[in-house]
Formats: C-alpha cells, structure tokens, sequence
C-alpha cells in the first residue's frame, strides 16, 4: 500500500464512532448490538474497497462517516420490510394462502396470550392424569358434528397422510380419478399415498365416477373407500360422482373404512352466503363416514391445522400411530382453535370469526365501509380514490372460482404507477397488500379487516404525500 493509500485510509471512522453514530445507535435497541456490528464491518470494508479502487482524492472522514451510516440504515430498512408481522389484506381473496389465510378471531387471539404461559395441554386437572394433547377440544367436536373422537395435527396435509399410515398401509384405497389433487407446495395426493404406504387404487375417469366402478375396484386387500373434496378447482359440465353417503354404504357393506377429505374444514352452509355448497363436517359424519379429515385454517376460520374426527375405533388407532407425534401441534394451535370452536357453540361465528364475518358481508356493507374510508382520506393533490364495486375471489385454496360482489378503492397517483403504488403500500410502516387492476392499485373491502379501515385511511394519505 503505497503513503497516498494509506492517507486515504486514516479517514476511515472507527468502530465505535460508527456504533455511538446517532443515526445508527438506537438500531442496536431495536434490532440487536450483533446485528448492527456485522453491518458495520461490512460497510467499513466495502467503503475502504471503494477508497482504495478509486483514483478520487481523500474524502473528509465526515462524508465517510455519512455515507457508511446511510448504508446501514438502508440495511436497517431492508431487514425491516423482510421480517414477519402483520399485513393488511387487500386483495379482496379472503383466504389468501400466501398472507397466512384465516385471521383469527379476537378469542382466539386472547387464547394465544393466555396459553403463552403454562396451561393444562396434557393434563386432566380433575385427575391429575396425563392425557393426550387435544382432549379439551372433544367436547366441542362431539356437540358441534356428532363424532366420537378427534384429533388436531399440524395441517391437512399431515391428517392425511397420518390417516392413511395409520389405517390402510400395505392395503389398497380405492379412490375416483377425478379426486387425485394437487395443492399448493408440490403436495400430490399419489405421492400422500406411496408416503403412507397405502395402495392408490383408481377408479372411474377425470369427470365421470360411478359407483359401480367402486363395486368392481374392492377386493381382498382393499381397506377403505376414500371421497377427496376437490377444494382448490372445480370440474364442470358432464360430470358425476358419488356422494360421501353413497361411498359409506358401500365401505360398510363390505367391511371397508370410508375415509372422506373435505378439504375446506368449514362447520356452517356457506351457500347462504351466495357460494357454492361446501362439504361440512357434521354433514359427513352424519352420513356415518369413519374418518373425517379438514383444515383449521380456511373456512373453519381459526389456525393452520388438520383435523381429524370420527369413529373412536378409528381415531384412537391415529392418535396412537408413532407418526401423530411427528406432526402433533402445540399448545398455541390449540388455544386458538379452542376458542374459534366456541365461537361456533355460542352460534355467533357470524360475528366473532373474522373468515365467517367477511364472507357474510354485504356488498351495501362494503360500500358503506369505502365511503368511509375515502371520507377520512379526503381530497388529496396528487391521489385520486373512486370507489368502484366489482367481484372478488373467495379464495386460492378453497371455494374454487367462487365470487362475492365487493366494493374497491381504486388509487391514481399524478406521478406514480400502479405498480409503484402498491410497491410503497407493501413496504410502508403500515404494510398493505393490494392488487393492480386497469392500471389502478386497488384495495378491496371484501378482505379488509374492519378494523383496519383508519389504517387504511392513514396509509392512503401517507402515500398521496409522495
């Protein structure tokens, strides 16, 4: 290193200047001294890089200092945006898979703070025996669907594959060819099935499934009839299929288990909402299917979680099965879906479970909701906000191609594009996730939190300032 390098060098802050820097000592409080420090290091290396590659003249250690601490509260910022934590859905999908699906409830929420601390998760307090984990959910499960029995893994997907383990390994399924789904994350049912070690054994074709074509699959190593409720896409026009009533006949008839997915979770006739019928779990066990398998997390309206309810003969065997323990859930998924179940003993899902709620909405109620909004924006420079009404998706793994009526505020900006819009929503101090639509950023009521509505008013204004 020549003397005139070495010069350069000696204008270089150190260490601990950079640390006590006004701009980058409170980060430590927030983000972590190690944190900070790693930063720090970096960005006095690549700035001595710079120095020492550039034929410029010295820098003062002044403009050093700044140009080295507005890197690492860039890096600050970026760290920022990338963490977990909350997001306002404005996508008009309610389940939306990629912003975590179901909000929860305010009970549920509560339950989470409560069971933070230690909570009975596995022991009976009126005995003073260990039981398993969930049993306090079973009254509820059995006066909501009728079951005998349940257990809660960690996702549907589990419940699956834990059933079939537990039941049917080393014996064939017969299930339609039409139900072979495949949902998000590369799960694929023939794959659940070569997992699980069952026997996939199809029947019928793509859009057609009789059951006769049941009849003429069963034979000596068959052990069950599975019915999979196609959630995430919907086959129309020349199409049949027995009904989970019809499979659970038959499987009895024959001394085989009838194993009935479906899918959703949901506990309520959505159809009075204006959807499509949904299979629900009370329907099912009804029609006396042995095992019943759904999600926690969609319709149902509380935590990601696979459910599992039905026959006691049945169950027990799953909940003894060596893998339960693998995908087993923890004692913050229980309390959250303890109280969404309450929810639906008190018959106030309607207005106490957000999923339920926001389904339940109508599309004056939306309007409603965005005239207030746009009046607490009020009239900005250089923003726009109409509010339009349209129709929205449902959902991306539930309620295939399912549309509720919606309201919308759609946002032109003088100097900023759709996509620069939401871009600057997303990333802000109150993060909203919106969509773009006739080169509008759009943020839909129908997935909008009521709650949320000043949020949404004071993020708006913020943006109509850049």
């Amino acid at each position: 290193m020549n003397p005139s390098q070495q010069n350069i060098l000696r204008n270089l802050p150190p260490v601990q200047t950079l640390v006590d820097h006004p701009a980058v000592k409170p980060l430590i409080d927030e983000l972590g001294r190690e944190v900070v420090l790693q930063w720090v290091r970096v960005e006095l290396d690549q700035a001595r890089t710079r120095l020492l590659e550039s034929d410029q003249t010295a820098l003062d250690r002044e403009a050093i200092t700044e140009e080295i601490t507005e890197a690492i509260t860039q890096r600050a910022a970026s760290a920022e945006q990338t963490r977990l934590g909350r997001v306002i859905n404005a996508t008009g999908v309610i389940l939306h898979t990629g912003l975590g699906r179901a909000p929860l409830s305010k009970n549920a929420q509560a339950a989470l703070t409560d069971l933070a601390e230690s909570g009975n998760v596995e022991i009976d307090l009126q005995s003073n025996k260990r039981r398993y984990r969930g049993h306090q959910l079973l009254p509820a499960w059995q006066t909501l669907t009728g079951c005998e029995d349940s257990v809660v893994v960690n996702n549907n997907a589990a419940a699956t594959l834990l059933t079939l383990q537990a039941l049917c390994a080393g014996k064939e399924v017969v299930i339609s060819r039409g139900q072979l789904i495949e949902i998000g994350g590369s799960f694929r049912l023939p794959e659940i099935f070569e997992l699980s070690g069952a026997i996939l054994k199809e029947v019928g074709t793509t859009n057609r499934t009789s059951i006769t074509d049941y009849e003429k699959a069963i034979g000596p190593e068959t052990a069950a009839i599975m019915c999979v409720h196609p959630s995430n896409y919907r086959v129309i026009g020349f199409t049949a299929t027995p009904n989970i009533q019809e499979l659970t006949q038959l499987a009895h008839a024959r001394g085989l288990l009838s194993i009935d997915d479906i899918g959703s979770g949901s506990l309520i006739d959505v159809t009075r909402f204006g959807l499509p019928a949904e299979p629900t779990f009370q329907e099912s066990i009804a029609c006396e299917a042995d095992v019943v398998l759904g999600s926690g997390d969609k319709l149902l309206g509380g935590p990601q979680a696979g459910i599992i309810i039905g026959k006691s003969a049945c169950v027990e065997r799953i909940r003894n099965y060596p893998l339960a323990r693998a995908v087993r859930v923890g004692k913050l998924t229980l309390a959250a879906l303890s109280a969404t179940l309450d929810s639906y003993l008190r018959n106030s899902a309607e207005e106490e479970i957000p999923t339920v709620a926001l389904l339940a909405a109508t599309e004056e109620q939306l309007v409603n909701r965005a005239k207030a909004i746009q009046n607490e924006i009020g009239e900005q420079e250089k923003l726009t906000v109409v509010i339009e009404t349209g129709m929205s998706p449902v959902g991306g793994g539930s309620l295939p191609g399912a549309e509720l009526p919606t309201a919308v505020l759609a946002l032109e900006h003088s100097h900023l594009s759709a996509d620069e819009m939401t871009q600057k929503l997303r990333l802000a101090k109150i993060r909203i996730f919106g969509r773009i639509q006739n080169d509008k950023a759009i943020l839909d009521l129908r997935s909008i939190l009521p709650d949320d509505d000043s949020k949404v008013a004071l993020a708006v204004r913020l943006l109509a300032a850049h």
